[in-house]
């Protein structure tokens, strides 16, 4: 692979809603560009980032991926994303790592979520864009409208630099307005030949009004250009070309395109313009100053390879074979086999400049969000911050026996997809997995299966419930045994009472006396513990109560720890059901943002899972509601918050405390214990 210099090299996520043709553009540029011998298709399964064999059997993306087009001089590093909301973290890397992006938006869907929330971002990041309208090849795509729907819901910076000649089976051309060329395209062809030509009759008004439009927006970024302008001097390409990159690097204007990736057309131009008005990574001011500073973006596990690593050269390049130093891990990494992602192939290469990405495998201990640097001149990058999961899964293997490979697949998955995370909860007895939603935890089975072998399925997660006693009662606990030698004897008398909520457990010693002797005093107290741990409604540990030891006696000969411990828990298993036991849930402070339209049904759902409506505020163009709901009652609430917004609402939630249960819930509860304690006998 040929080594390009900073100034050559361009980095552009492409982002958008799913099925947007994100994944066919890329393909097209790298085909029309030369870099890639093949024009592949979503349903061949032959396109260039989509290359795993769960983007191939689900036709859409699931992870981050990398492509090259080469063109004008310049290399342009395409960074593919998903488009559904489920794989968000991958947008997220792909937008921390690029300079630029490209926001694909259909011609025939206009603005849907995923635009609105890859925007955010965009927006958060000050990253320079190009709206990129495709598949005008399509039926009903409409490019004014989708002009319309982009200044309602993205931005009012938005100005088009193509208009189309014709749409859907008509689409055969573009109008560029800064050269006011019409490319018409041959039909069949697929390298993205055009043939130019004059602006047909019937789109002239068209192309004056835009052209104004283009033109206006971009002498108003410039004080010197606008006087020109209104002085009535034709401005020409290169000083508007100057400027419009100027101003998308300010965020003060935003060009649109068009055109047809199945069709290649378009293809040219958009190249030309990445190019031409998207930045080089030395236009773009460093996150870190230091000889050499890189981020590992994203972790990859290969069969036969294992994991390899890409990462973004922020400071400073890299040769192949070089030693580099992991920040995090404080150890030295060596870069044998410097490679650049081209899907799934890696090429090599004999070395990598400032700003370009790369990829190396076999590394020792390097892991995704490290940072690269020299060990005499230590650098850490702030980490890529990634959504935080949402919904909640507990997970078994289907057969016996492969409860390891679990564990080592839920691992190397994590590694590959940090907004995926999974733990084994000792208490519930199950392993649990967190991640963005249903549709993720789908891919997560699939490549369990298929990389690791691992046959699972997933199940409703248990509740942490939690016990305790809102009255006070008193008792003794007596244990007496004698089989032939040496016996056990132990006797206390405990009071217990109610303590407030999240106190705890507190134990009191009130002996006096020496009735018990204090040697003994800590086994009462572990009898206590050990048998709250139980509970008496329905199994969970009982909290929140203070128990006093005030009497009780003992045997010279007899007494032990053991005794007393026995003792402790008796007295606690005859009092504590005197001491009107209750069942406590688990809360979570929930904060859900939707748009106004479906407010209503946001609302009675979470009224219709118990939740407590605590008010509702405004929150840019979405309304934030805010409530108290049972953790019980947000099992798969992501799936029914996306079918309910059709995709546009979003939501937080947070560990609150423990509340009553109201006693349905809480004899529902204990009846569901008590089947499982006889199911395992």
């Amino acid at each position: 692979m040929k080594v390009y210099d900073t100034t050559a090299i361009r980095n552009v996520a492409f982002v958008g809603h799913g099925s947007s043709g994100k994944t066919t553009l890329v393909d097209a540029l790298a085909f029309v560009s030369g870099s890639s011998r093949r024009h592949g298709t979503i349903q061949d399964g032959t396109t260039l980032t989509d290359h795993t064999a769960d983007e191939i059997e689900r036709q859409h993306s699931i992870g981050l991926s990398l492509g090259i087009a080469e063109w004008e001089g310049a290399k342009i590093n395409l960074i593919d994303v998903p488009g559904y909301l489920d794989f968000m973290g991958e947008v997220v890397t792909g937008l921390y790592t690029a300079d630029a992006a490209v926001v694909v938006i259909s011609g025939a869907s206009g603005v849907e979520v995923g635009t609105e929330k890859t925007w955010q971002i965009c927006d958060e990041r000050h990253l320079p864009r190009i709206i990129f309208v495709s598949q005008m090849d399509k039926e009903r795509a409409d490019f004014d409208r989708v002009f319309d729907d982009v200044k309602e819901h993205l931005s009012p910076k938005v100005v088009p630099v193509e208009i189309p000649v014709g749409s859907g089976t008509e689409f055969r051309g573009i109008i560029n307005l800064l050269t006011g060329k019409t490319h018409l395209y041959k039909a069949g062809t697929k390298s993205g030949e055009y043939e130019e030509a004059t602006i047909p009759d019937d789109q002239k008004e068209t192309f004056a009004k835009y052209d104004e439009q283009l033109v206006e927006a971009i002498a108003a970024t410039d004080d010197d250009l606008l006087e020109r302008y209104l002085g009535g001097e034709e401005l020409p390409r290169a000083d508007l070309v100057t400027v419009l990159k100027r101003g998308m690097a300010q965020g003060e204007i935003v060009p649109m395109l068009c055109g047809s990736a199945t069709l290649t057309y378009g293809m040219r131009a958009l190249l030309t313009d990445m190019v031409e008005l998207f930045p080089s990574p030395d236009e773009v001011a460093p996150p870190a100053e230091g000889k050499l500073v890189a981020r590992v973006f994203k972790t990859v596990s290969e069969p036969h390879v294992g994991d390899v690593s890409l990462f973004r050269l922020y400071r400073g390049g890299v040769k192949n074979g070089q030693e580099i130093f992991n920040a995090e891990h404080s150890l030295v990494e060596k870069l044998n086999h410097l490679t650049v992602q081209q899907g799934k192939d890696r090429m090599e290469v004999a070395r990598l400049a400032e700003g370009d990405i790369g990829s190396v495998a076999k590394l020792k201990d390097t892991h995704t969000n490290d940072t690269f640097c020299l060990e005499a001149n230590p650098v850490q990058l702030e980490p890529i911050p990634f959504p935080e999961p949402v919904a909640l899964s507990a997970v078994v293997v289907k057969q016996r026996g492969e409860e390891d490979k679990l564990a080592a697949g839920l691992h190397k998955l994590h590694e590959e997809d940090p907004t995926f995370n999974f733990e084994y909860s000792s208490e519930l007895g199950q392993t649990l997995i967190h991640g963005m939603g249903e549709r993720h935890f789908d891919v997560i089975l699939g490549r369990l299966e298929r990389k690791f072998g691992v046959h699972a399925e997933l199940l409703r997660p248990k509740v942490a419930y939690r016990e305790t006693i809102k009255g006070k009662g008193e008792g003794q606990g007596k244990h007496k045994k004698q089989s032939g030698g040496r016996g056990q004897y132990g006797d206390c008398k405990i009071r217990l009472s109610p303590l407030p909520r999240g106190s705890g457990y507190e134990f009191v010693d009130k002996i006096v006396g020496g009735v018990i002797p204090n040697k003994y005093i800590p086994a009462v107290d572990k009898g206590i513990r050990e048998a709250a741990v139980r509970g008496v409604v329905a199994g969970y540990p009982l909290v929140d109560f203070r128990a006093e030891c005030y009497d009780g006696s003992y045997h010279d000969v007899d007494s032990n720890e053991m005794s007393f411990k026995m003792a402790g828990i008796l007295a606690f298993r005859n009092v504590a059901p005197t001491c009107r036991p209750v069942l406590l849930e688990p809360l979570s402070d929930i904060v859900v943002w939707t748009p106004e339209d479906v407010l209503g049904d946001v609302m009675g759902d979470l009224s219709a899972r118990r939740g407590q409506i605590l008010g509702t505020e405004q929150d840019g163009r979405l309304l934030k509601v805010l409530a108290i709901i049972p953790e019980a009652e947000l099992y798969r609430y992501s799936t029914t918050l996306h079918s309910i917004t059709h995709g546009r609402g979003t939501y937080r939630q947070s560990f609150r405390g423990y509340a009553e249960a109201p006693p349905d819930v809480a004899a529902k509860v204990a009846e569901e214990s008590a089947r499982e304690k006889e199911e395992k006998k």
